[in-house]
């Protein structure tokens, strides 16, 4: 029903995703398997609630409607069983800011945040920016009999990092970017357990809740958690509306919106343009789950792709299996290199661009963006298969 194969031309476009300056000198064109923005185009419905809204011809400053609210709420209660009050929904321009904004409300200067690494680039920054410090409670990698690997929790390591009187908060990916892991209830159970018993404010990213393997499913952290906890969340990058700017922060405790809201407006993230709620209140409707739906089962296509090609032509280069998320992680160890250092040679030399994992906290890993008409896919695989091999040889 839904056209994914064709590529829409992104270059010139001021896209960050292609017109970005990449770290080294390249000749010719590059193909972008970097950074996480989709190359399909969104959803019709979300087109045509854009359009009407655009041919009013006014977009002065937005207030968001109730309407906006009372939808977030019902799409999760109706997807994914989480129910809760709509004035527990604080929104501001994106989720990284949203970070920002908590970390500064419920830290002081000093205070210890917990993160598990692999993980996403910017929850370091936001830690730093407040003035606190990264403590790192690593995940687990497992290694699986079928050549991949995957991820799991250390809550042994996690409850000692926990114990730490100066630890403050937990940032939880759910989904995992880049491990690609859908935490199951049980693990996010035991999770929430070792945060209430340390008094450790639980903070969950779920910005790619939307994004999951055909047959598995998302559980909201929220639904798990006896105690406070807050959600970050977004339709941004399930719908492809990042450039949009619209993520929501949702609070049980009255006390800590106070805080946040204070943040939000000393950050000056407290306005939002006229087509952020548009686009999300559209995103969440039947259209938008169809749309979905089919969104997930060609990124599962790609990545079985993916999978294979690794497979069967690099098999000492292990994938990591790919729950959920559009990004799978790939052991380059084997090149014994930084991957900073195997992303500008794949650029340099191949034109194709991937995400060194370094910069997620883990050395020796890349990060390919698999988000793309399959055409385009296979000869970025085909691209980086050359590289891989290359750096192999030398």
């Amino acid at each position: 029903m839904f056209d994914f194969d064709t590529l829409v031309p992104r270059r010139g476009t001021s896209c960050v995703k292609w017109d970005a300056q990449p770290p080294v000198p390249v000749e010719g064109d590059i193909i972008p398997l970097w950074v996480a923005d989709m190359d399909f185009p969104v959803a019709p419905c979300i087109q045509a609630a854009l359009r009407s809204r655009m041919e009013h011809g006014i977009y002065g400053y937005t207030v968001v409607p109730q309407r906006y609210y009372t939808t977030v709420r019902d799409w999760f209660r109706d997807r994914h069983g989480w129910d809760f009050d709509p004035a527990w929904i604080q929104y501001t321009t994106g989720v990284v800011p949203a970070l920002s904004a908590v970390i500064q409300a419920l830290t002081r200067p000093g205070d210890k945040v917990i993160l598990q690494t692999p993980v996403y680039n910017c929850f370091f920054s936001s830690v730093r920016n407040a003035g606190c410090e990264v403590l790192d409670s690593p995940l687990l990698r497992q290694d699986l009999s079928d050549g991949r690997f995957t991820y799991r929790f250390d809550e042994q390591d996690l409850a000692r990092k926990c114990a730490d009187p100066s630890a403050r908060l937990l940032l939880l990916c759910n989904p995992h970017n880049p491990a690609g892991r859908v935490w199951r209830e049980d693990e996010l159970r035991r999770v929430a357990e070792i945060c209430r018993a340390h008094d450790v404010i639980p903070v969950c990213d779920e910005i790619h809740c939307e994004i999951v393997a055909p047959g598995l499913h998302y559980t909201p952290f929220a639904t798990v958690c006896a105690q406070d906890w807050i959600v970050l969340s977004s339709a941004s990058k399930s719908f492809n509306t990042a450039g949009l700017q619209m993520a929501n922060i949702i609070c049980p405790r009255e006390e800590w919106r106070r805080r946040i809201d204070k943040a939000i407006n000393i950050n000056e993230i407290c306005d939002v343009n006229p087509f952020g709620p548009v686009a999300m209140t559209a995103a969440y409707s039947d259209e938008g789950a169809a749309w979905l739906a089919e969104m997930n089962a060609y990124v599962a296509e790609n990545y079985r792709l993916l999978h294979n090609c690794f497979a069967e032509r690099l098999p000492g280069f292990p994938v990591a299996v790919l729950e959920g998320t559009y990004l799978p992680w790939i052991d380059v160890r084997a090149l014994g290199m930084p991957s900073a250092e195997v992303e500008n040679s794949l650029l340099r030399h191949e034109q194709v661009w991937v995400n060194a994992g370094a910069m997620y906290g883990t050395e020796g890993y890349i990060r390919i963006n698999i988000a793309t008409p399959r055409a385009l896919l296979a000869e970025g695989l085909d691209r980086v298969v050359a590289g891989l091999k290359r750096l192999q040889a030398l």
